[in-house]
């Protein structure tokens, strides 16, 4: 194939075809003029879906452009919100795997939401292509949730959310992007390090994120990028050229807007855009609009949680002694004749989809997590289980929070599932978390784990920890794509067992 000619007849394309392209794909010929063969044909053959709605051809935008003519094999992009790098990542990923026979690409997301979103683009990548392609090298034998196999190349695209612990896992993976990596749950370190023991030589890695924080895997990742030879990529958020405001006043310009103005070139639209973000966003602006690759780590991570003592028990928490309920229930410290236990409950609808019903057992005596359950399980399953556990742990009082859903389970611990030791606050079962309550609960969590952080054994616990953050809107809570069940089912047992104790041990 003459790479000195347009790339045209892309419909006509046998296997043959498509592995010589692979051969040429990050080359850039001169009549591209300084655009690369990828760059080509990803504006010929790609559709995406714009903000509109509309499904129109993909065209690389300022930062796509500057990241494909800058990246290397291995990558690490800071950045603002939205800035186009996933769709362009997914774009080059499906043309590597297209006309790479034998090629395994994999797209991690940081939650399962966004894993499908990927997909869905993916997926309309595929089905734009010209029906010679579809139906003859590129025909499919198995399209679903998570994977694209082309039988006749022997390639396959994965999109898989970071929460999947197989992840990897006796895979061979060619093209490996990492999105949002900062707000991967569990042990994002650990997860990466086995997707990287999956990658073949030669492989491409592409790590995303916008930050949340000093500490933490993709920080680490971003501060040693220079002794592990990866190309580092900082985007702020004035590159994306939807990001314009209402031009403001030049009389009116602060000093620290005239500094930008002077040496990033802004105009006074982009100054206007900044300060409606500031206006919307507070302290979360420079985390998700980041502006310099300094601040924005130091300026982000509002989690309302100390980081410092949360990273080191993270690090040191032990295996469960037993697994149970196919990983649902986890115990570290069994049952001990003659010790009293509370187990806290945080209930939610049950389904597959949503929150998880988390329970959290607690010894009475030290405060120390002994078992942690969470499940997407409701109603009378949930009744059910709940009381299992607290029977199984002496006959543990059940502190279950009788907001929402937690109404539905009290009535059923008491009528049919007939348990007797349930917790009451004025006479009333179960835990009222309020606006007044919730602060404090919070609160006394947090300075458990700065205090005494060898109380806590669930990694899972300390994640969702690192994720529970100041919202935009003042209140707290999961970062959008996180949970926070094992969070407040642990703020409501300790809360409960601070009253009881406080009480005299009496409801």
């Amino acid at each position: 194939m003459n790479v000195e000619e347009p790339i045209l007849g892309a419909e006509s394309w046998t296997r043959e075809d498509l592995a010589q392209v692979g051969k040429i794909l990050d080359r850039s010929p001169a009549h591209l003029q300084g655009r690369t063969v990828c760059m080509e044909l990803a504006e010929q053959l790609l559709f995406v879906r714009t903000k509109d709605g509309r499904t129109r051809p993909l065209r690389a935008n300022a930062v796509q452009q500057i990241f494909e003519q800058r990246r290397g094999q291995r990558n690490i992009v800071l950045k603002a919100r939205q800035m186009g790098l996933t769709t362009w990542t997914a774009a080059r990923f499906f043309l590597k795997t297209i006309t790479h026979p034998g090629a395994m690409t994999v797209q991690v997301a940081h939650a399962q939401d966004a894993a499908e979103e990927i997909f869905r683009m993916v997926h309309r990548f595929l089905d734009w292509l010209p029906d010679e392609l579809r139906e003859g090298p590129l025909r499919t034998s198995r399209q679903n949730a998570r994977q694209i196999v082309f039988p006749e190349i022997d390639s396959q695209y994965r999109v898989v959310s970071a929460g999947d612990r197989n992840a990897g896992r006796g895979w061979t993976i060619q093209n490996l992007h990492c999105s949002e990596l900062a707000r991967w749950p569990l042990n994002p370190a650990e997860i990466l390090a086995g997707l990287r023991a999956a990658l073949a030589p030669g492989a491409e890695v592409i790590l995303e994120s916008t930050p949340e924080g000093t500490g933490g895997c993709f920080y680490e990742e971003w501060k040693k990028a220079d002794e592990t030879g990866t190309v580092r990529h900082f985007f702020p958020w004035w590159m994306e050229a939807r990001y314009r405001g209402t031009a403001v006043d030049l009389a009116s310009l602060t000093e620290e807007e005239n500094k930008l103005i002077e040496l990033h070139g802004l105009d006074l639209e982009q100054i206007g855009y900044r300060r409606h973000l500031r206006a919307s966003f507070h302290g979360l602006a420079q985390q998700e609009y980041a502006e310099d690759a300094e601040s924005c780590f130091l300026a982000s991570g509002e989690s309302i949680f100390e980081r410092e003592p949360l990273e080191r028990r993270i690090l040191d928490v032990p295996e469960p002694m037993e697994t149970r309920c196919n990983g649902e229930l986890r115990i570290w410290l069994p049952a001990v004749r003659g010790r009293r236990y509370l187990v806290a409950v945080d209930p939610a609808g049950g389904g597959s989809e949503g929150d998880y019903s988390a329970a959290q057992v607690i010894d009475m005596e030290t405060g120390m997590q002994c078992a942690e359950f969470a499940a997407h399980m409701g109603g009378f399953e949930l009744a059910q289980k709940v009381k299992e556990l607290a029977c199984e742990y002496n006959q543990a009082w059940l502190a279950v929070e009788r907001n929402n859903h937690g109404s539905g389970i009290l009535a059923l611990l008491e009528t049919v599932c007939t348990y007797r030791n349930i917790f009451r606050q004025s006479g009333q079962m179960g835990w009222l978390t309020s606006s007044v309550s919730r602060p404090a609960m919070l609160s006394r969590l947090n300075a458990a784990l700065v205090e005494k952080p060898e109380l806590f054994m669930s990694r899972e616990l300390l994640a969702e920890c690192r994720t529970f953050v100041r919202l935009p809107d003042g209140n707290t809570g999961a970062r959008a794509g996180t949970h926070d069940d094992r969070v407040m089912a642990m703020a409501i047992g300790l809360a409960a067992r601070a009253e009881m104790l406080e009480g005299g041990n009496r409801n």
